[in-house]
Formats: C-alpha cells, sequence, structure tokens
C-alpha cells in the first residue's frame, strides 16, 4: 500500500518496526559491559594488542572525506540563496558546471529513423524504430501511439534501467502500456548493451559478459583511457531519442515528459539538468546523494558517475535542479537499497531552490514502503503527476 510521504507530519509511524540498527546498538553495549567486568590484567592484554586490520579502509575513507567535502561544497551553495536573483544565478552557473562534466557534444547529425514494424492493440499501436543517434550508431526504440484520440498529445521520453531486456522488461512496458492508454505518445529506447544493442555478442547474439550492466563499465573503461565518457554517450542517445519523439506530428512539445527507474532513473537525471525542452520529469529509484553511496559503498556503473562531477562541487540535487522550475517528482522507495536519507537531503535541496522562485508545488518527493522497482505505485505516482501538468483528456 503506498502513501504520500509527508516530511513534517508523517501519520505512518506504526507502519515500520523500530529500525534493527537500534537492536544492534543495545546489544553491542550490553557487550561492552561485559568486557569491563572482566579483570584488569586481561584488559591491560588486550590493550596491548595491535588491532587486527580485517578490513582495511584506507581508501573508503578518503573517497568519503573527498565526497563529503564536495557534498558541503553544494549544500553551503544552495543554503545562501535568499532570493531569486541569486537563484537564477546559481541555477545558470550549475548548468555551466554541468555541461562541463558531459560536454562537449558531438554534431546533431541526420537521425535516419525507419519503422521496421507495427503491432496492433486494442488503444494504441506500437511502432519498431531504429534511428542514429550518431553516423552509422543504430538506437532501437517503440513508439506508443493512442488510438483514437484527439492530436497533438502530450510525449513522454521513457529510459530503462538495467534489465537485459530493457525495452521489452515488464515494469517498462507497463508504464509505456498504461501511459499510452491515459493518452500520452511514449517513445521507450534501449540503453547500450541491453537488449537489441548489445556491443560484445557471442555467436548466438547473447553478451559475451553475461550482462546486467557489464557492457556499460566494459565500454565505459575504455573510454576512460581516450578521454571519452559512456555518461555523455548514454546521455546523447536520450537527447536525439528526444529529437526523434519531437519530429513526430502527434507530439505536442509543449508537453515533455520523461521517466525511468533505476539506470533509467540515472538517465532521467541527468536529462533533466541538460534539456530545455523537457516540461516534467518522474526519476525512480535512483535519486539520494552522491556522498550517501560512498559512504554505504554502492556500485556504480560508469554512466552514474558523471566526470568531475566532484571536483565541480556537484551532487545529485544539482542535476535536478538544472531543469527548475518545471514540475519534477522524486519517486523513491523506502526499503531500497539507495539511501533514503540522501533521497529525502537532495528534495530539501530542491524545495529551497523552488520554494525561492514561487513554485514549491512543481517539487514533490513520493515514498513507497516497497523494495527498489517501478512498482504499480510508483507509477500511479508518476502518472499522477503528469496529469496534474498536462491532462491528455484536456488537450
Amino acid at each position: 500500500m503506498n502513501f504520500r510521504f509527508d516530511l513534517n507530519n508523517r501519520t505512518d509511524k506504526n507502519r515500520f518496526p523500530a529500525p534493527p540498527a537500534l537492536g544492534l546498538f543495545t546489544g553491542a553495549l550490553f557487550a561492552a559491559v561485559l568486557f569491563t567486568g572482566q579483570s584488569m590484567a586481561a584488559q591491560k592484554k588486550a590493550d596491548s594488542l595491535a588491532p587486527l586490520n580485517r578490513f582495511p579502509r584506507m581508501v573508503q575513507e578518503y573517497f568519503v572525506q573527498q565526497v563529503a567535502q564536495s557534498s558541503q561544497i553544494s549544500a553551503e551553495r544552495i543554503s545562501q540563496l535568499k532570493n531569486k536573483v541569486e537563484v537564477l544565478n546559481y541555477l545558470e552557473e550549475t548548468r555551466d558546471r554541468i555541461q562541463t562534466c558531459f560536454g562537449p557534444w558531438p554534431d546533431k547529425t541526420p537521425l535516419n529513423p525507419r519503422t521496421t514494424g507495427v503491432i496492433e492493440r486494442d488503444e494504441y499501436t506500437i511502432e519498431k524504430i531504429v534511428f542514429e543517434s550518431r553516423p552509422g550508431f543504430l538506437v532501437t526504440g517503440n513508439l506508443y501511439l493512442p488510438r483514437n484520440r484527439a492530436f497533438p498529445l502530450p510525449g513522454v521520453l521513457g529510459t530503462c534501467g538495467h534489465m537485459p531486456e530493457a525495452k521489452a522488461a515488464e515494469p517498462y512496458q507497463a508504464f509505456a502500456q498504461s501511459l499510452a492508454r491515459l493518452g500520452y505518445i511514449v517513445f521507450i529506447y534501449d540503453p547500450i548493451g541491453q537488449a537489441e544493442r548489445l556491443q560484445y555478442p557471442d555467436e548466438d547474439l547473447k553478451s559475451k559478459l553475461n550482462n546486467r550492466g557489464r557492457e556499460h563499465l566494459y565500454a565505459g573503461n575504455q573510454q576512460f583511457l581516450v578521454g571519452e565518457s559512456f555518461a555523455s554517450w548514454m546521455l546523447w542517445d536520450g537527447i536525439r531519442a528526444l529529437d526523434y519523439l519531437l519530429t513526430r506530428k502527434e507530439v505536442n512539445p509543449e508537453h515533455i515528459g520523461v521517466t525511468g527507474n533505476s539506470g533509467g532513473g540515472t538517465l532521467t537525471t541527468w536529462l533533466c539538468s541538460v534539456e530545455k525542452r523537457l516540461t516534467m520529469a518522474a526519476p525512480s529509484c535512483f535519486v539520494t546523494t552522491f556522498l550517501r553511496n560512498t559512504e554505504n559503498e554502492l556500485p556504480s556503473d560508469t554512466e552514474q558517475c558523471p566526470p568531475k562531477a566532484m571536483a565541480l562541487g556537484l551532487e545529485q540535487a544539482d542535476f535536478l535542479a538544472a531543469m527548475a522550475p518545471e514540475p519534477i517528482r522524486i519517486l523513491a522507495k523506502e526499503k531500497d537499497f539507495l539511501d533514503i536519507r540522501g533521497t529525502i537531503e537532495t528534495y530539501r535541496k530542491l524545495h529551497t531552490i523552488y520554494s525561492v522562485l514561487g513554485a514549491a508545488e512543481k517539487i514533490d518527493l513520493f515514498i513507497d514502503p516497497g523494495f527498489h522497482g517501478y512498482s504499480i505505485e510508483n507509477r500511479q505516482a508518476m502518472y499522477q503527476w503528469f496529469n496534474t501538468f498536462s491532462n491528455p483528456s484536456s488537450s
């Protein structure tokens, strides 16, 4: 059962048990009491022993320290914003820093799109699309077109997470189909290294890397050696996918959204930072902070680590703030492996910015009590958000 998360007035206190860490703490405290009850001789002997160093922490602690310093820079900059002029200047300067991360972009070359097939459904059709994000570099996607609707209609760009099937995975088909039934035109495309875009296939056209995102790391590590960024390559595909969506006369360019889960939440967040054509966004199960990810030693794919972000004092909040004051709803899960504390911290920073701009109602945080994934609860929260700002029935 989903709920609307209210930072100031939580009414769900009885819904969750006390954190297990409390039990661990009291157990450790009890053990410490028992230990201090030992003889002084035993205590002195223990104190004279060199500490065991089973798990060296030097490198981890160094990285946490570095990311904490960068995160502090971002937090201080935002906390010092007092008026609209200061916020607008900050956002302009933030967009420049983000462009330093991802750019420079390549030239926009012809998309050369073609339709390879059409699937007929009761309330929509699915066009199988192939286009070129760079010369000869193919991107595969599905375009969901509502039937029996008056065009133009709002468009939504769908970004996929790390499921090997990408656009064919159940949760991604589910949100694309549901949006189409609600009257949205959806273009959902395969990321590099997934589904129809394997870069390292074997003779059976399966990934040599037993792929669940490993192709991202394999390609990304090679790009480091030549000064390239896999994040930029992934993001450029999204920019060109948006270019294709906007070539369709059925789409209303005044209402363009983007949504995706997990790795798709990553790409949604990055697209928010660089795409002025987007008018609404709903990143799911990605947004936290770089600092919380580092503290928790969470692994990240290459595209989830924007080059120079730490050196430029950027935090995840900055990548979403770059879209202000356009409406953004952050979708999260209470039991996600992505630290919900960081999600709340990011939301609070964004709320400060949007409030100064007089647009506090356009930034929102939805937290469902479940686990990582684009569940029906998160999808419903996304539908409601998009309908608030681009209701197809009123087009």
